[in-house]
């Protein structure tokens, strides 16, 4: 039996009384961008809020969860992870509705690039910068994600979660805990939706906005490879791809791992990469730049499940300063 099956078995009753849909031992290369990683023990997608209500209020409490969006900006090591991955279904988390005035309300399966376009069919600003990250709602509200001089955080009203034991929380933009690339909300919380305040704007001025965001994207960064989008973090007073740069990384490969000669903070699977390969040249990248700027850089994209064994990677390849 594998560990996908004992898990499936270990919620008895309570998996027949979902409406979502739950695979064992699922293969999350198949959901990365980077098209790498190992496998998920049990992987659960709920049908909507109720639904992953009674699967929370089911899951044995020692059984770890994780909760993944699009997989744009993940890092699934090769070794797989344990417990529950769970993935918000489009159709139950996927829409996205006019709120109030000058109010968009989103599910966190919502593409940001969707909330863009109804916002720009509405007449509402502010929303322009969602066009250019290759995320989706739920991560971008966890990570404060920004482009383009805006983050999140200056369009967030309150944000609707669910919590480890299955409470429903609604949570007000200063509860988020907002700052660069972060929010301190409890990791536990599994946002389902959120309600979003920008302001009026003339939709053609909104639509000269969206595409000079597109045409950036087009000119500076790698757009059509197997990417996680940004890698790094950008430290206090400069940029994460200039310290790269000056480090000599641009370009550097390591198996069929390589950091981006377009954008060198910009990971890219060339074809053959592994888990391991994508993590071994982040921390590769972090050591040099270390060792020439003392500058220690903070991953972006995020990483999870287990080593394979004899195949660990180590924080800037163990060299500390």
């Amino acid at each position: 039996m594998t560990r996908g099956q004992a898990l499936l078995e270990r919620l008895g009753k309570g998996a027949a009384e979902l409406a979502g849909r739950l695979t064992p031992d699922a293969e999350m290369d198949k959901i990365t961008w980077f098209r790498a990683g190992g496998t998920a023990d049990l992987f659960y997608q709920p049908a909507d809020e109720a639904d992953l209500v009674t699967f929370l209020r089911a899951v044995p409490g020692d059984v770890p969860i994780m909760v993944v969006g699009i997989g744009s900006n993940l890092l699934v090591r090769e070794g797989g992870i344990e417990g529950v991955v769970i993935r918000l279904s489009a159709r139950g988390f996927g829409r996205v509705e006019i709120a109030g005035e000058n109010r968009l309300k989103a599910g966190a399966a919502t593409p940001d690039k969707r909330v863009a376009a109804a916002a720009l069919e509405a007449g509402v600003g502010g929303f322009h910068f969602l066009h250019g990250i290759p995320g989706g709602i739920g991560g971008a509200l966890r990570m404060n994600a920004g482009a383009n001089g805006v983050e999140t955080r200056e369009r967030v009203v309150e944000v609707r979660a669910v919590d480890r034991a299955g409470a429903v929380h609604v949570l007000t933009n200063e509860e988020m805990g907002y700052a660069y690339r972060h929010s301190s909300a409890a990791k536990d919380l599994i946002f389902v939706s959120a309600v979003f305040e920008g302001y009026a704007e003339d939709r053609e001025a909104i639509r000269a906005a969206m595409d000079e965001v597109q045409h950036h994207r087009e000119t500076v960064q790698p757009i059509r490879e197997k990417t996680g989008g940004s890698t790094f973090k950008n430290p206090p007073g400069t940029s994460a791809w200039k310290e790269i740069d000056k480090a000599g990384c641009r370009g550097l490969m390591i198996g069929g791992a390589q950091m981006s000669p377009m954008h060198c903070n910009f990971m890219i699977n060339t074809g053959t990469a592994t888990g391991y390969d994508l993590e071994h040249l982040g921390e590769t990248v972090r050591a040099r730049v270390l060792e020439n700027s003392g500058i220690r850089l903070e991953w972006e994209i995020k990483r999870l499940g287990r080593f394979k064994p004899g195949r660990e990677v180590d924080e800037f390849l163990g060299r500390m300063l």
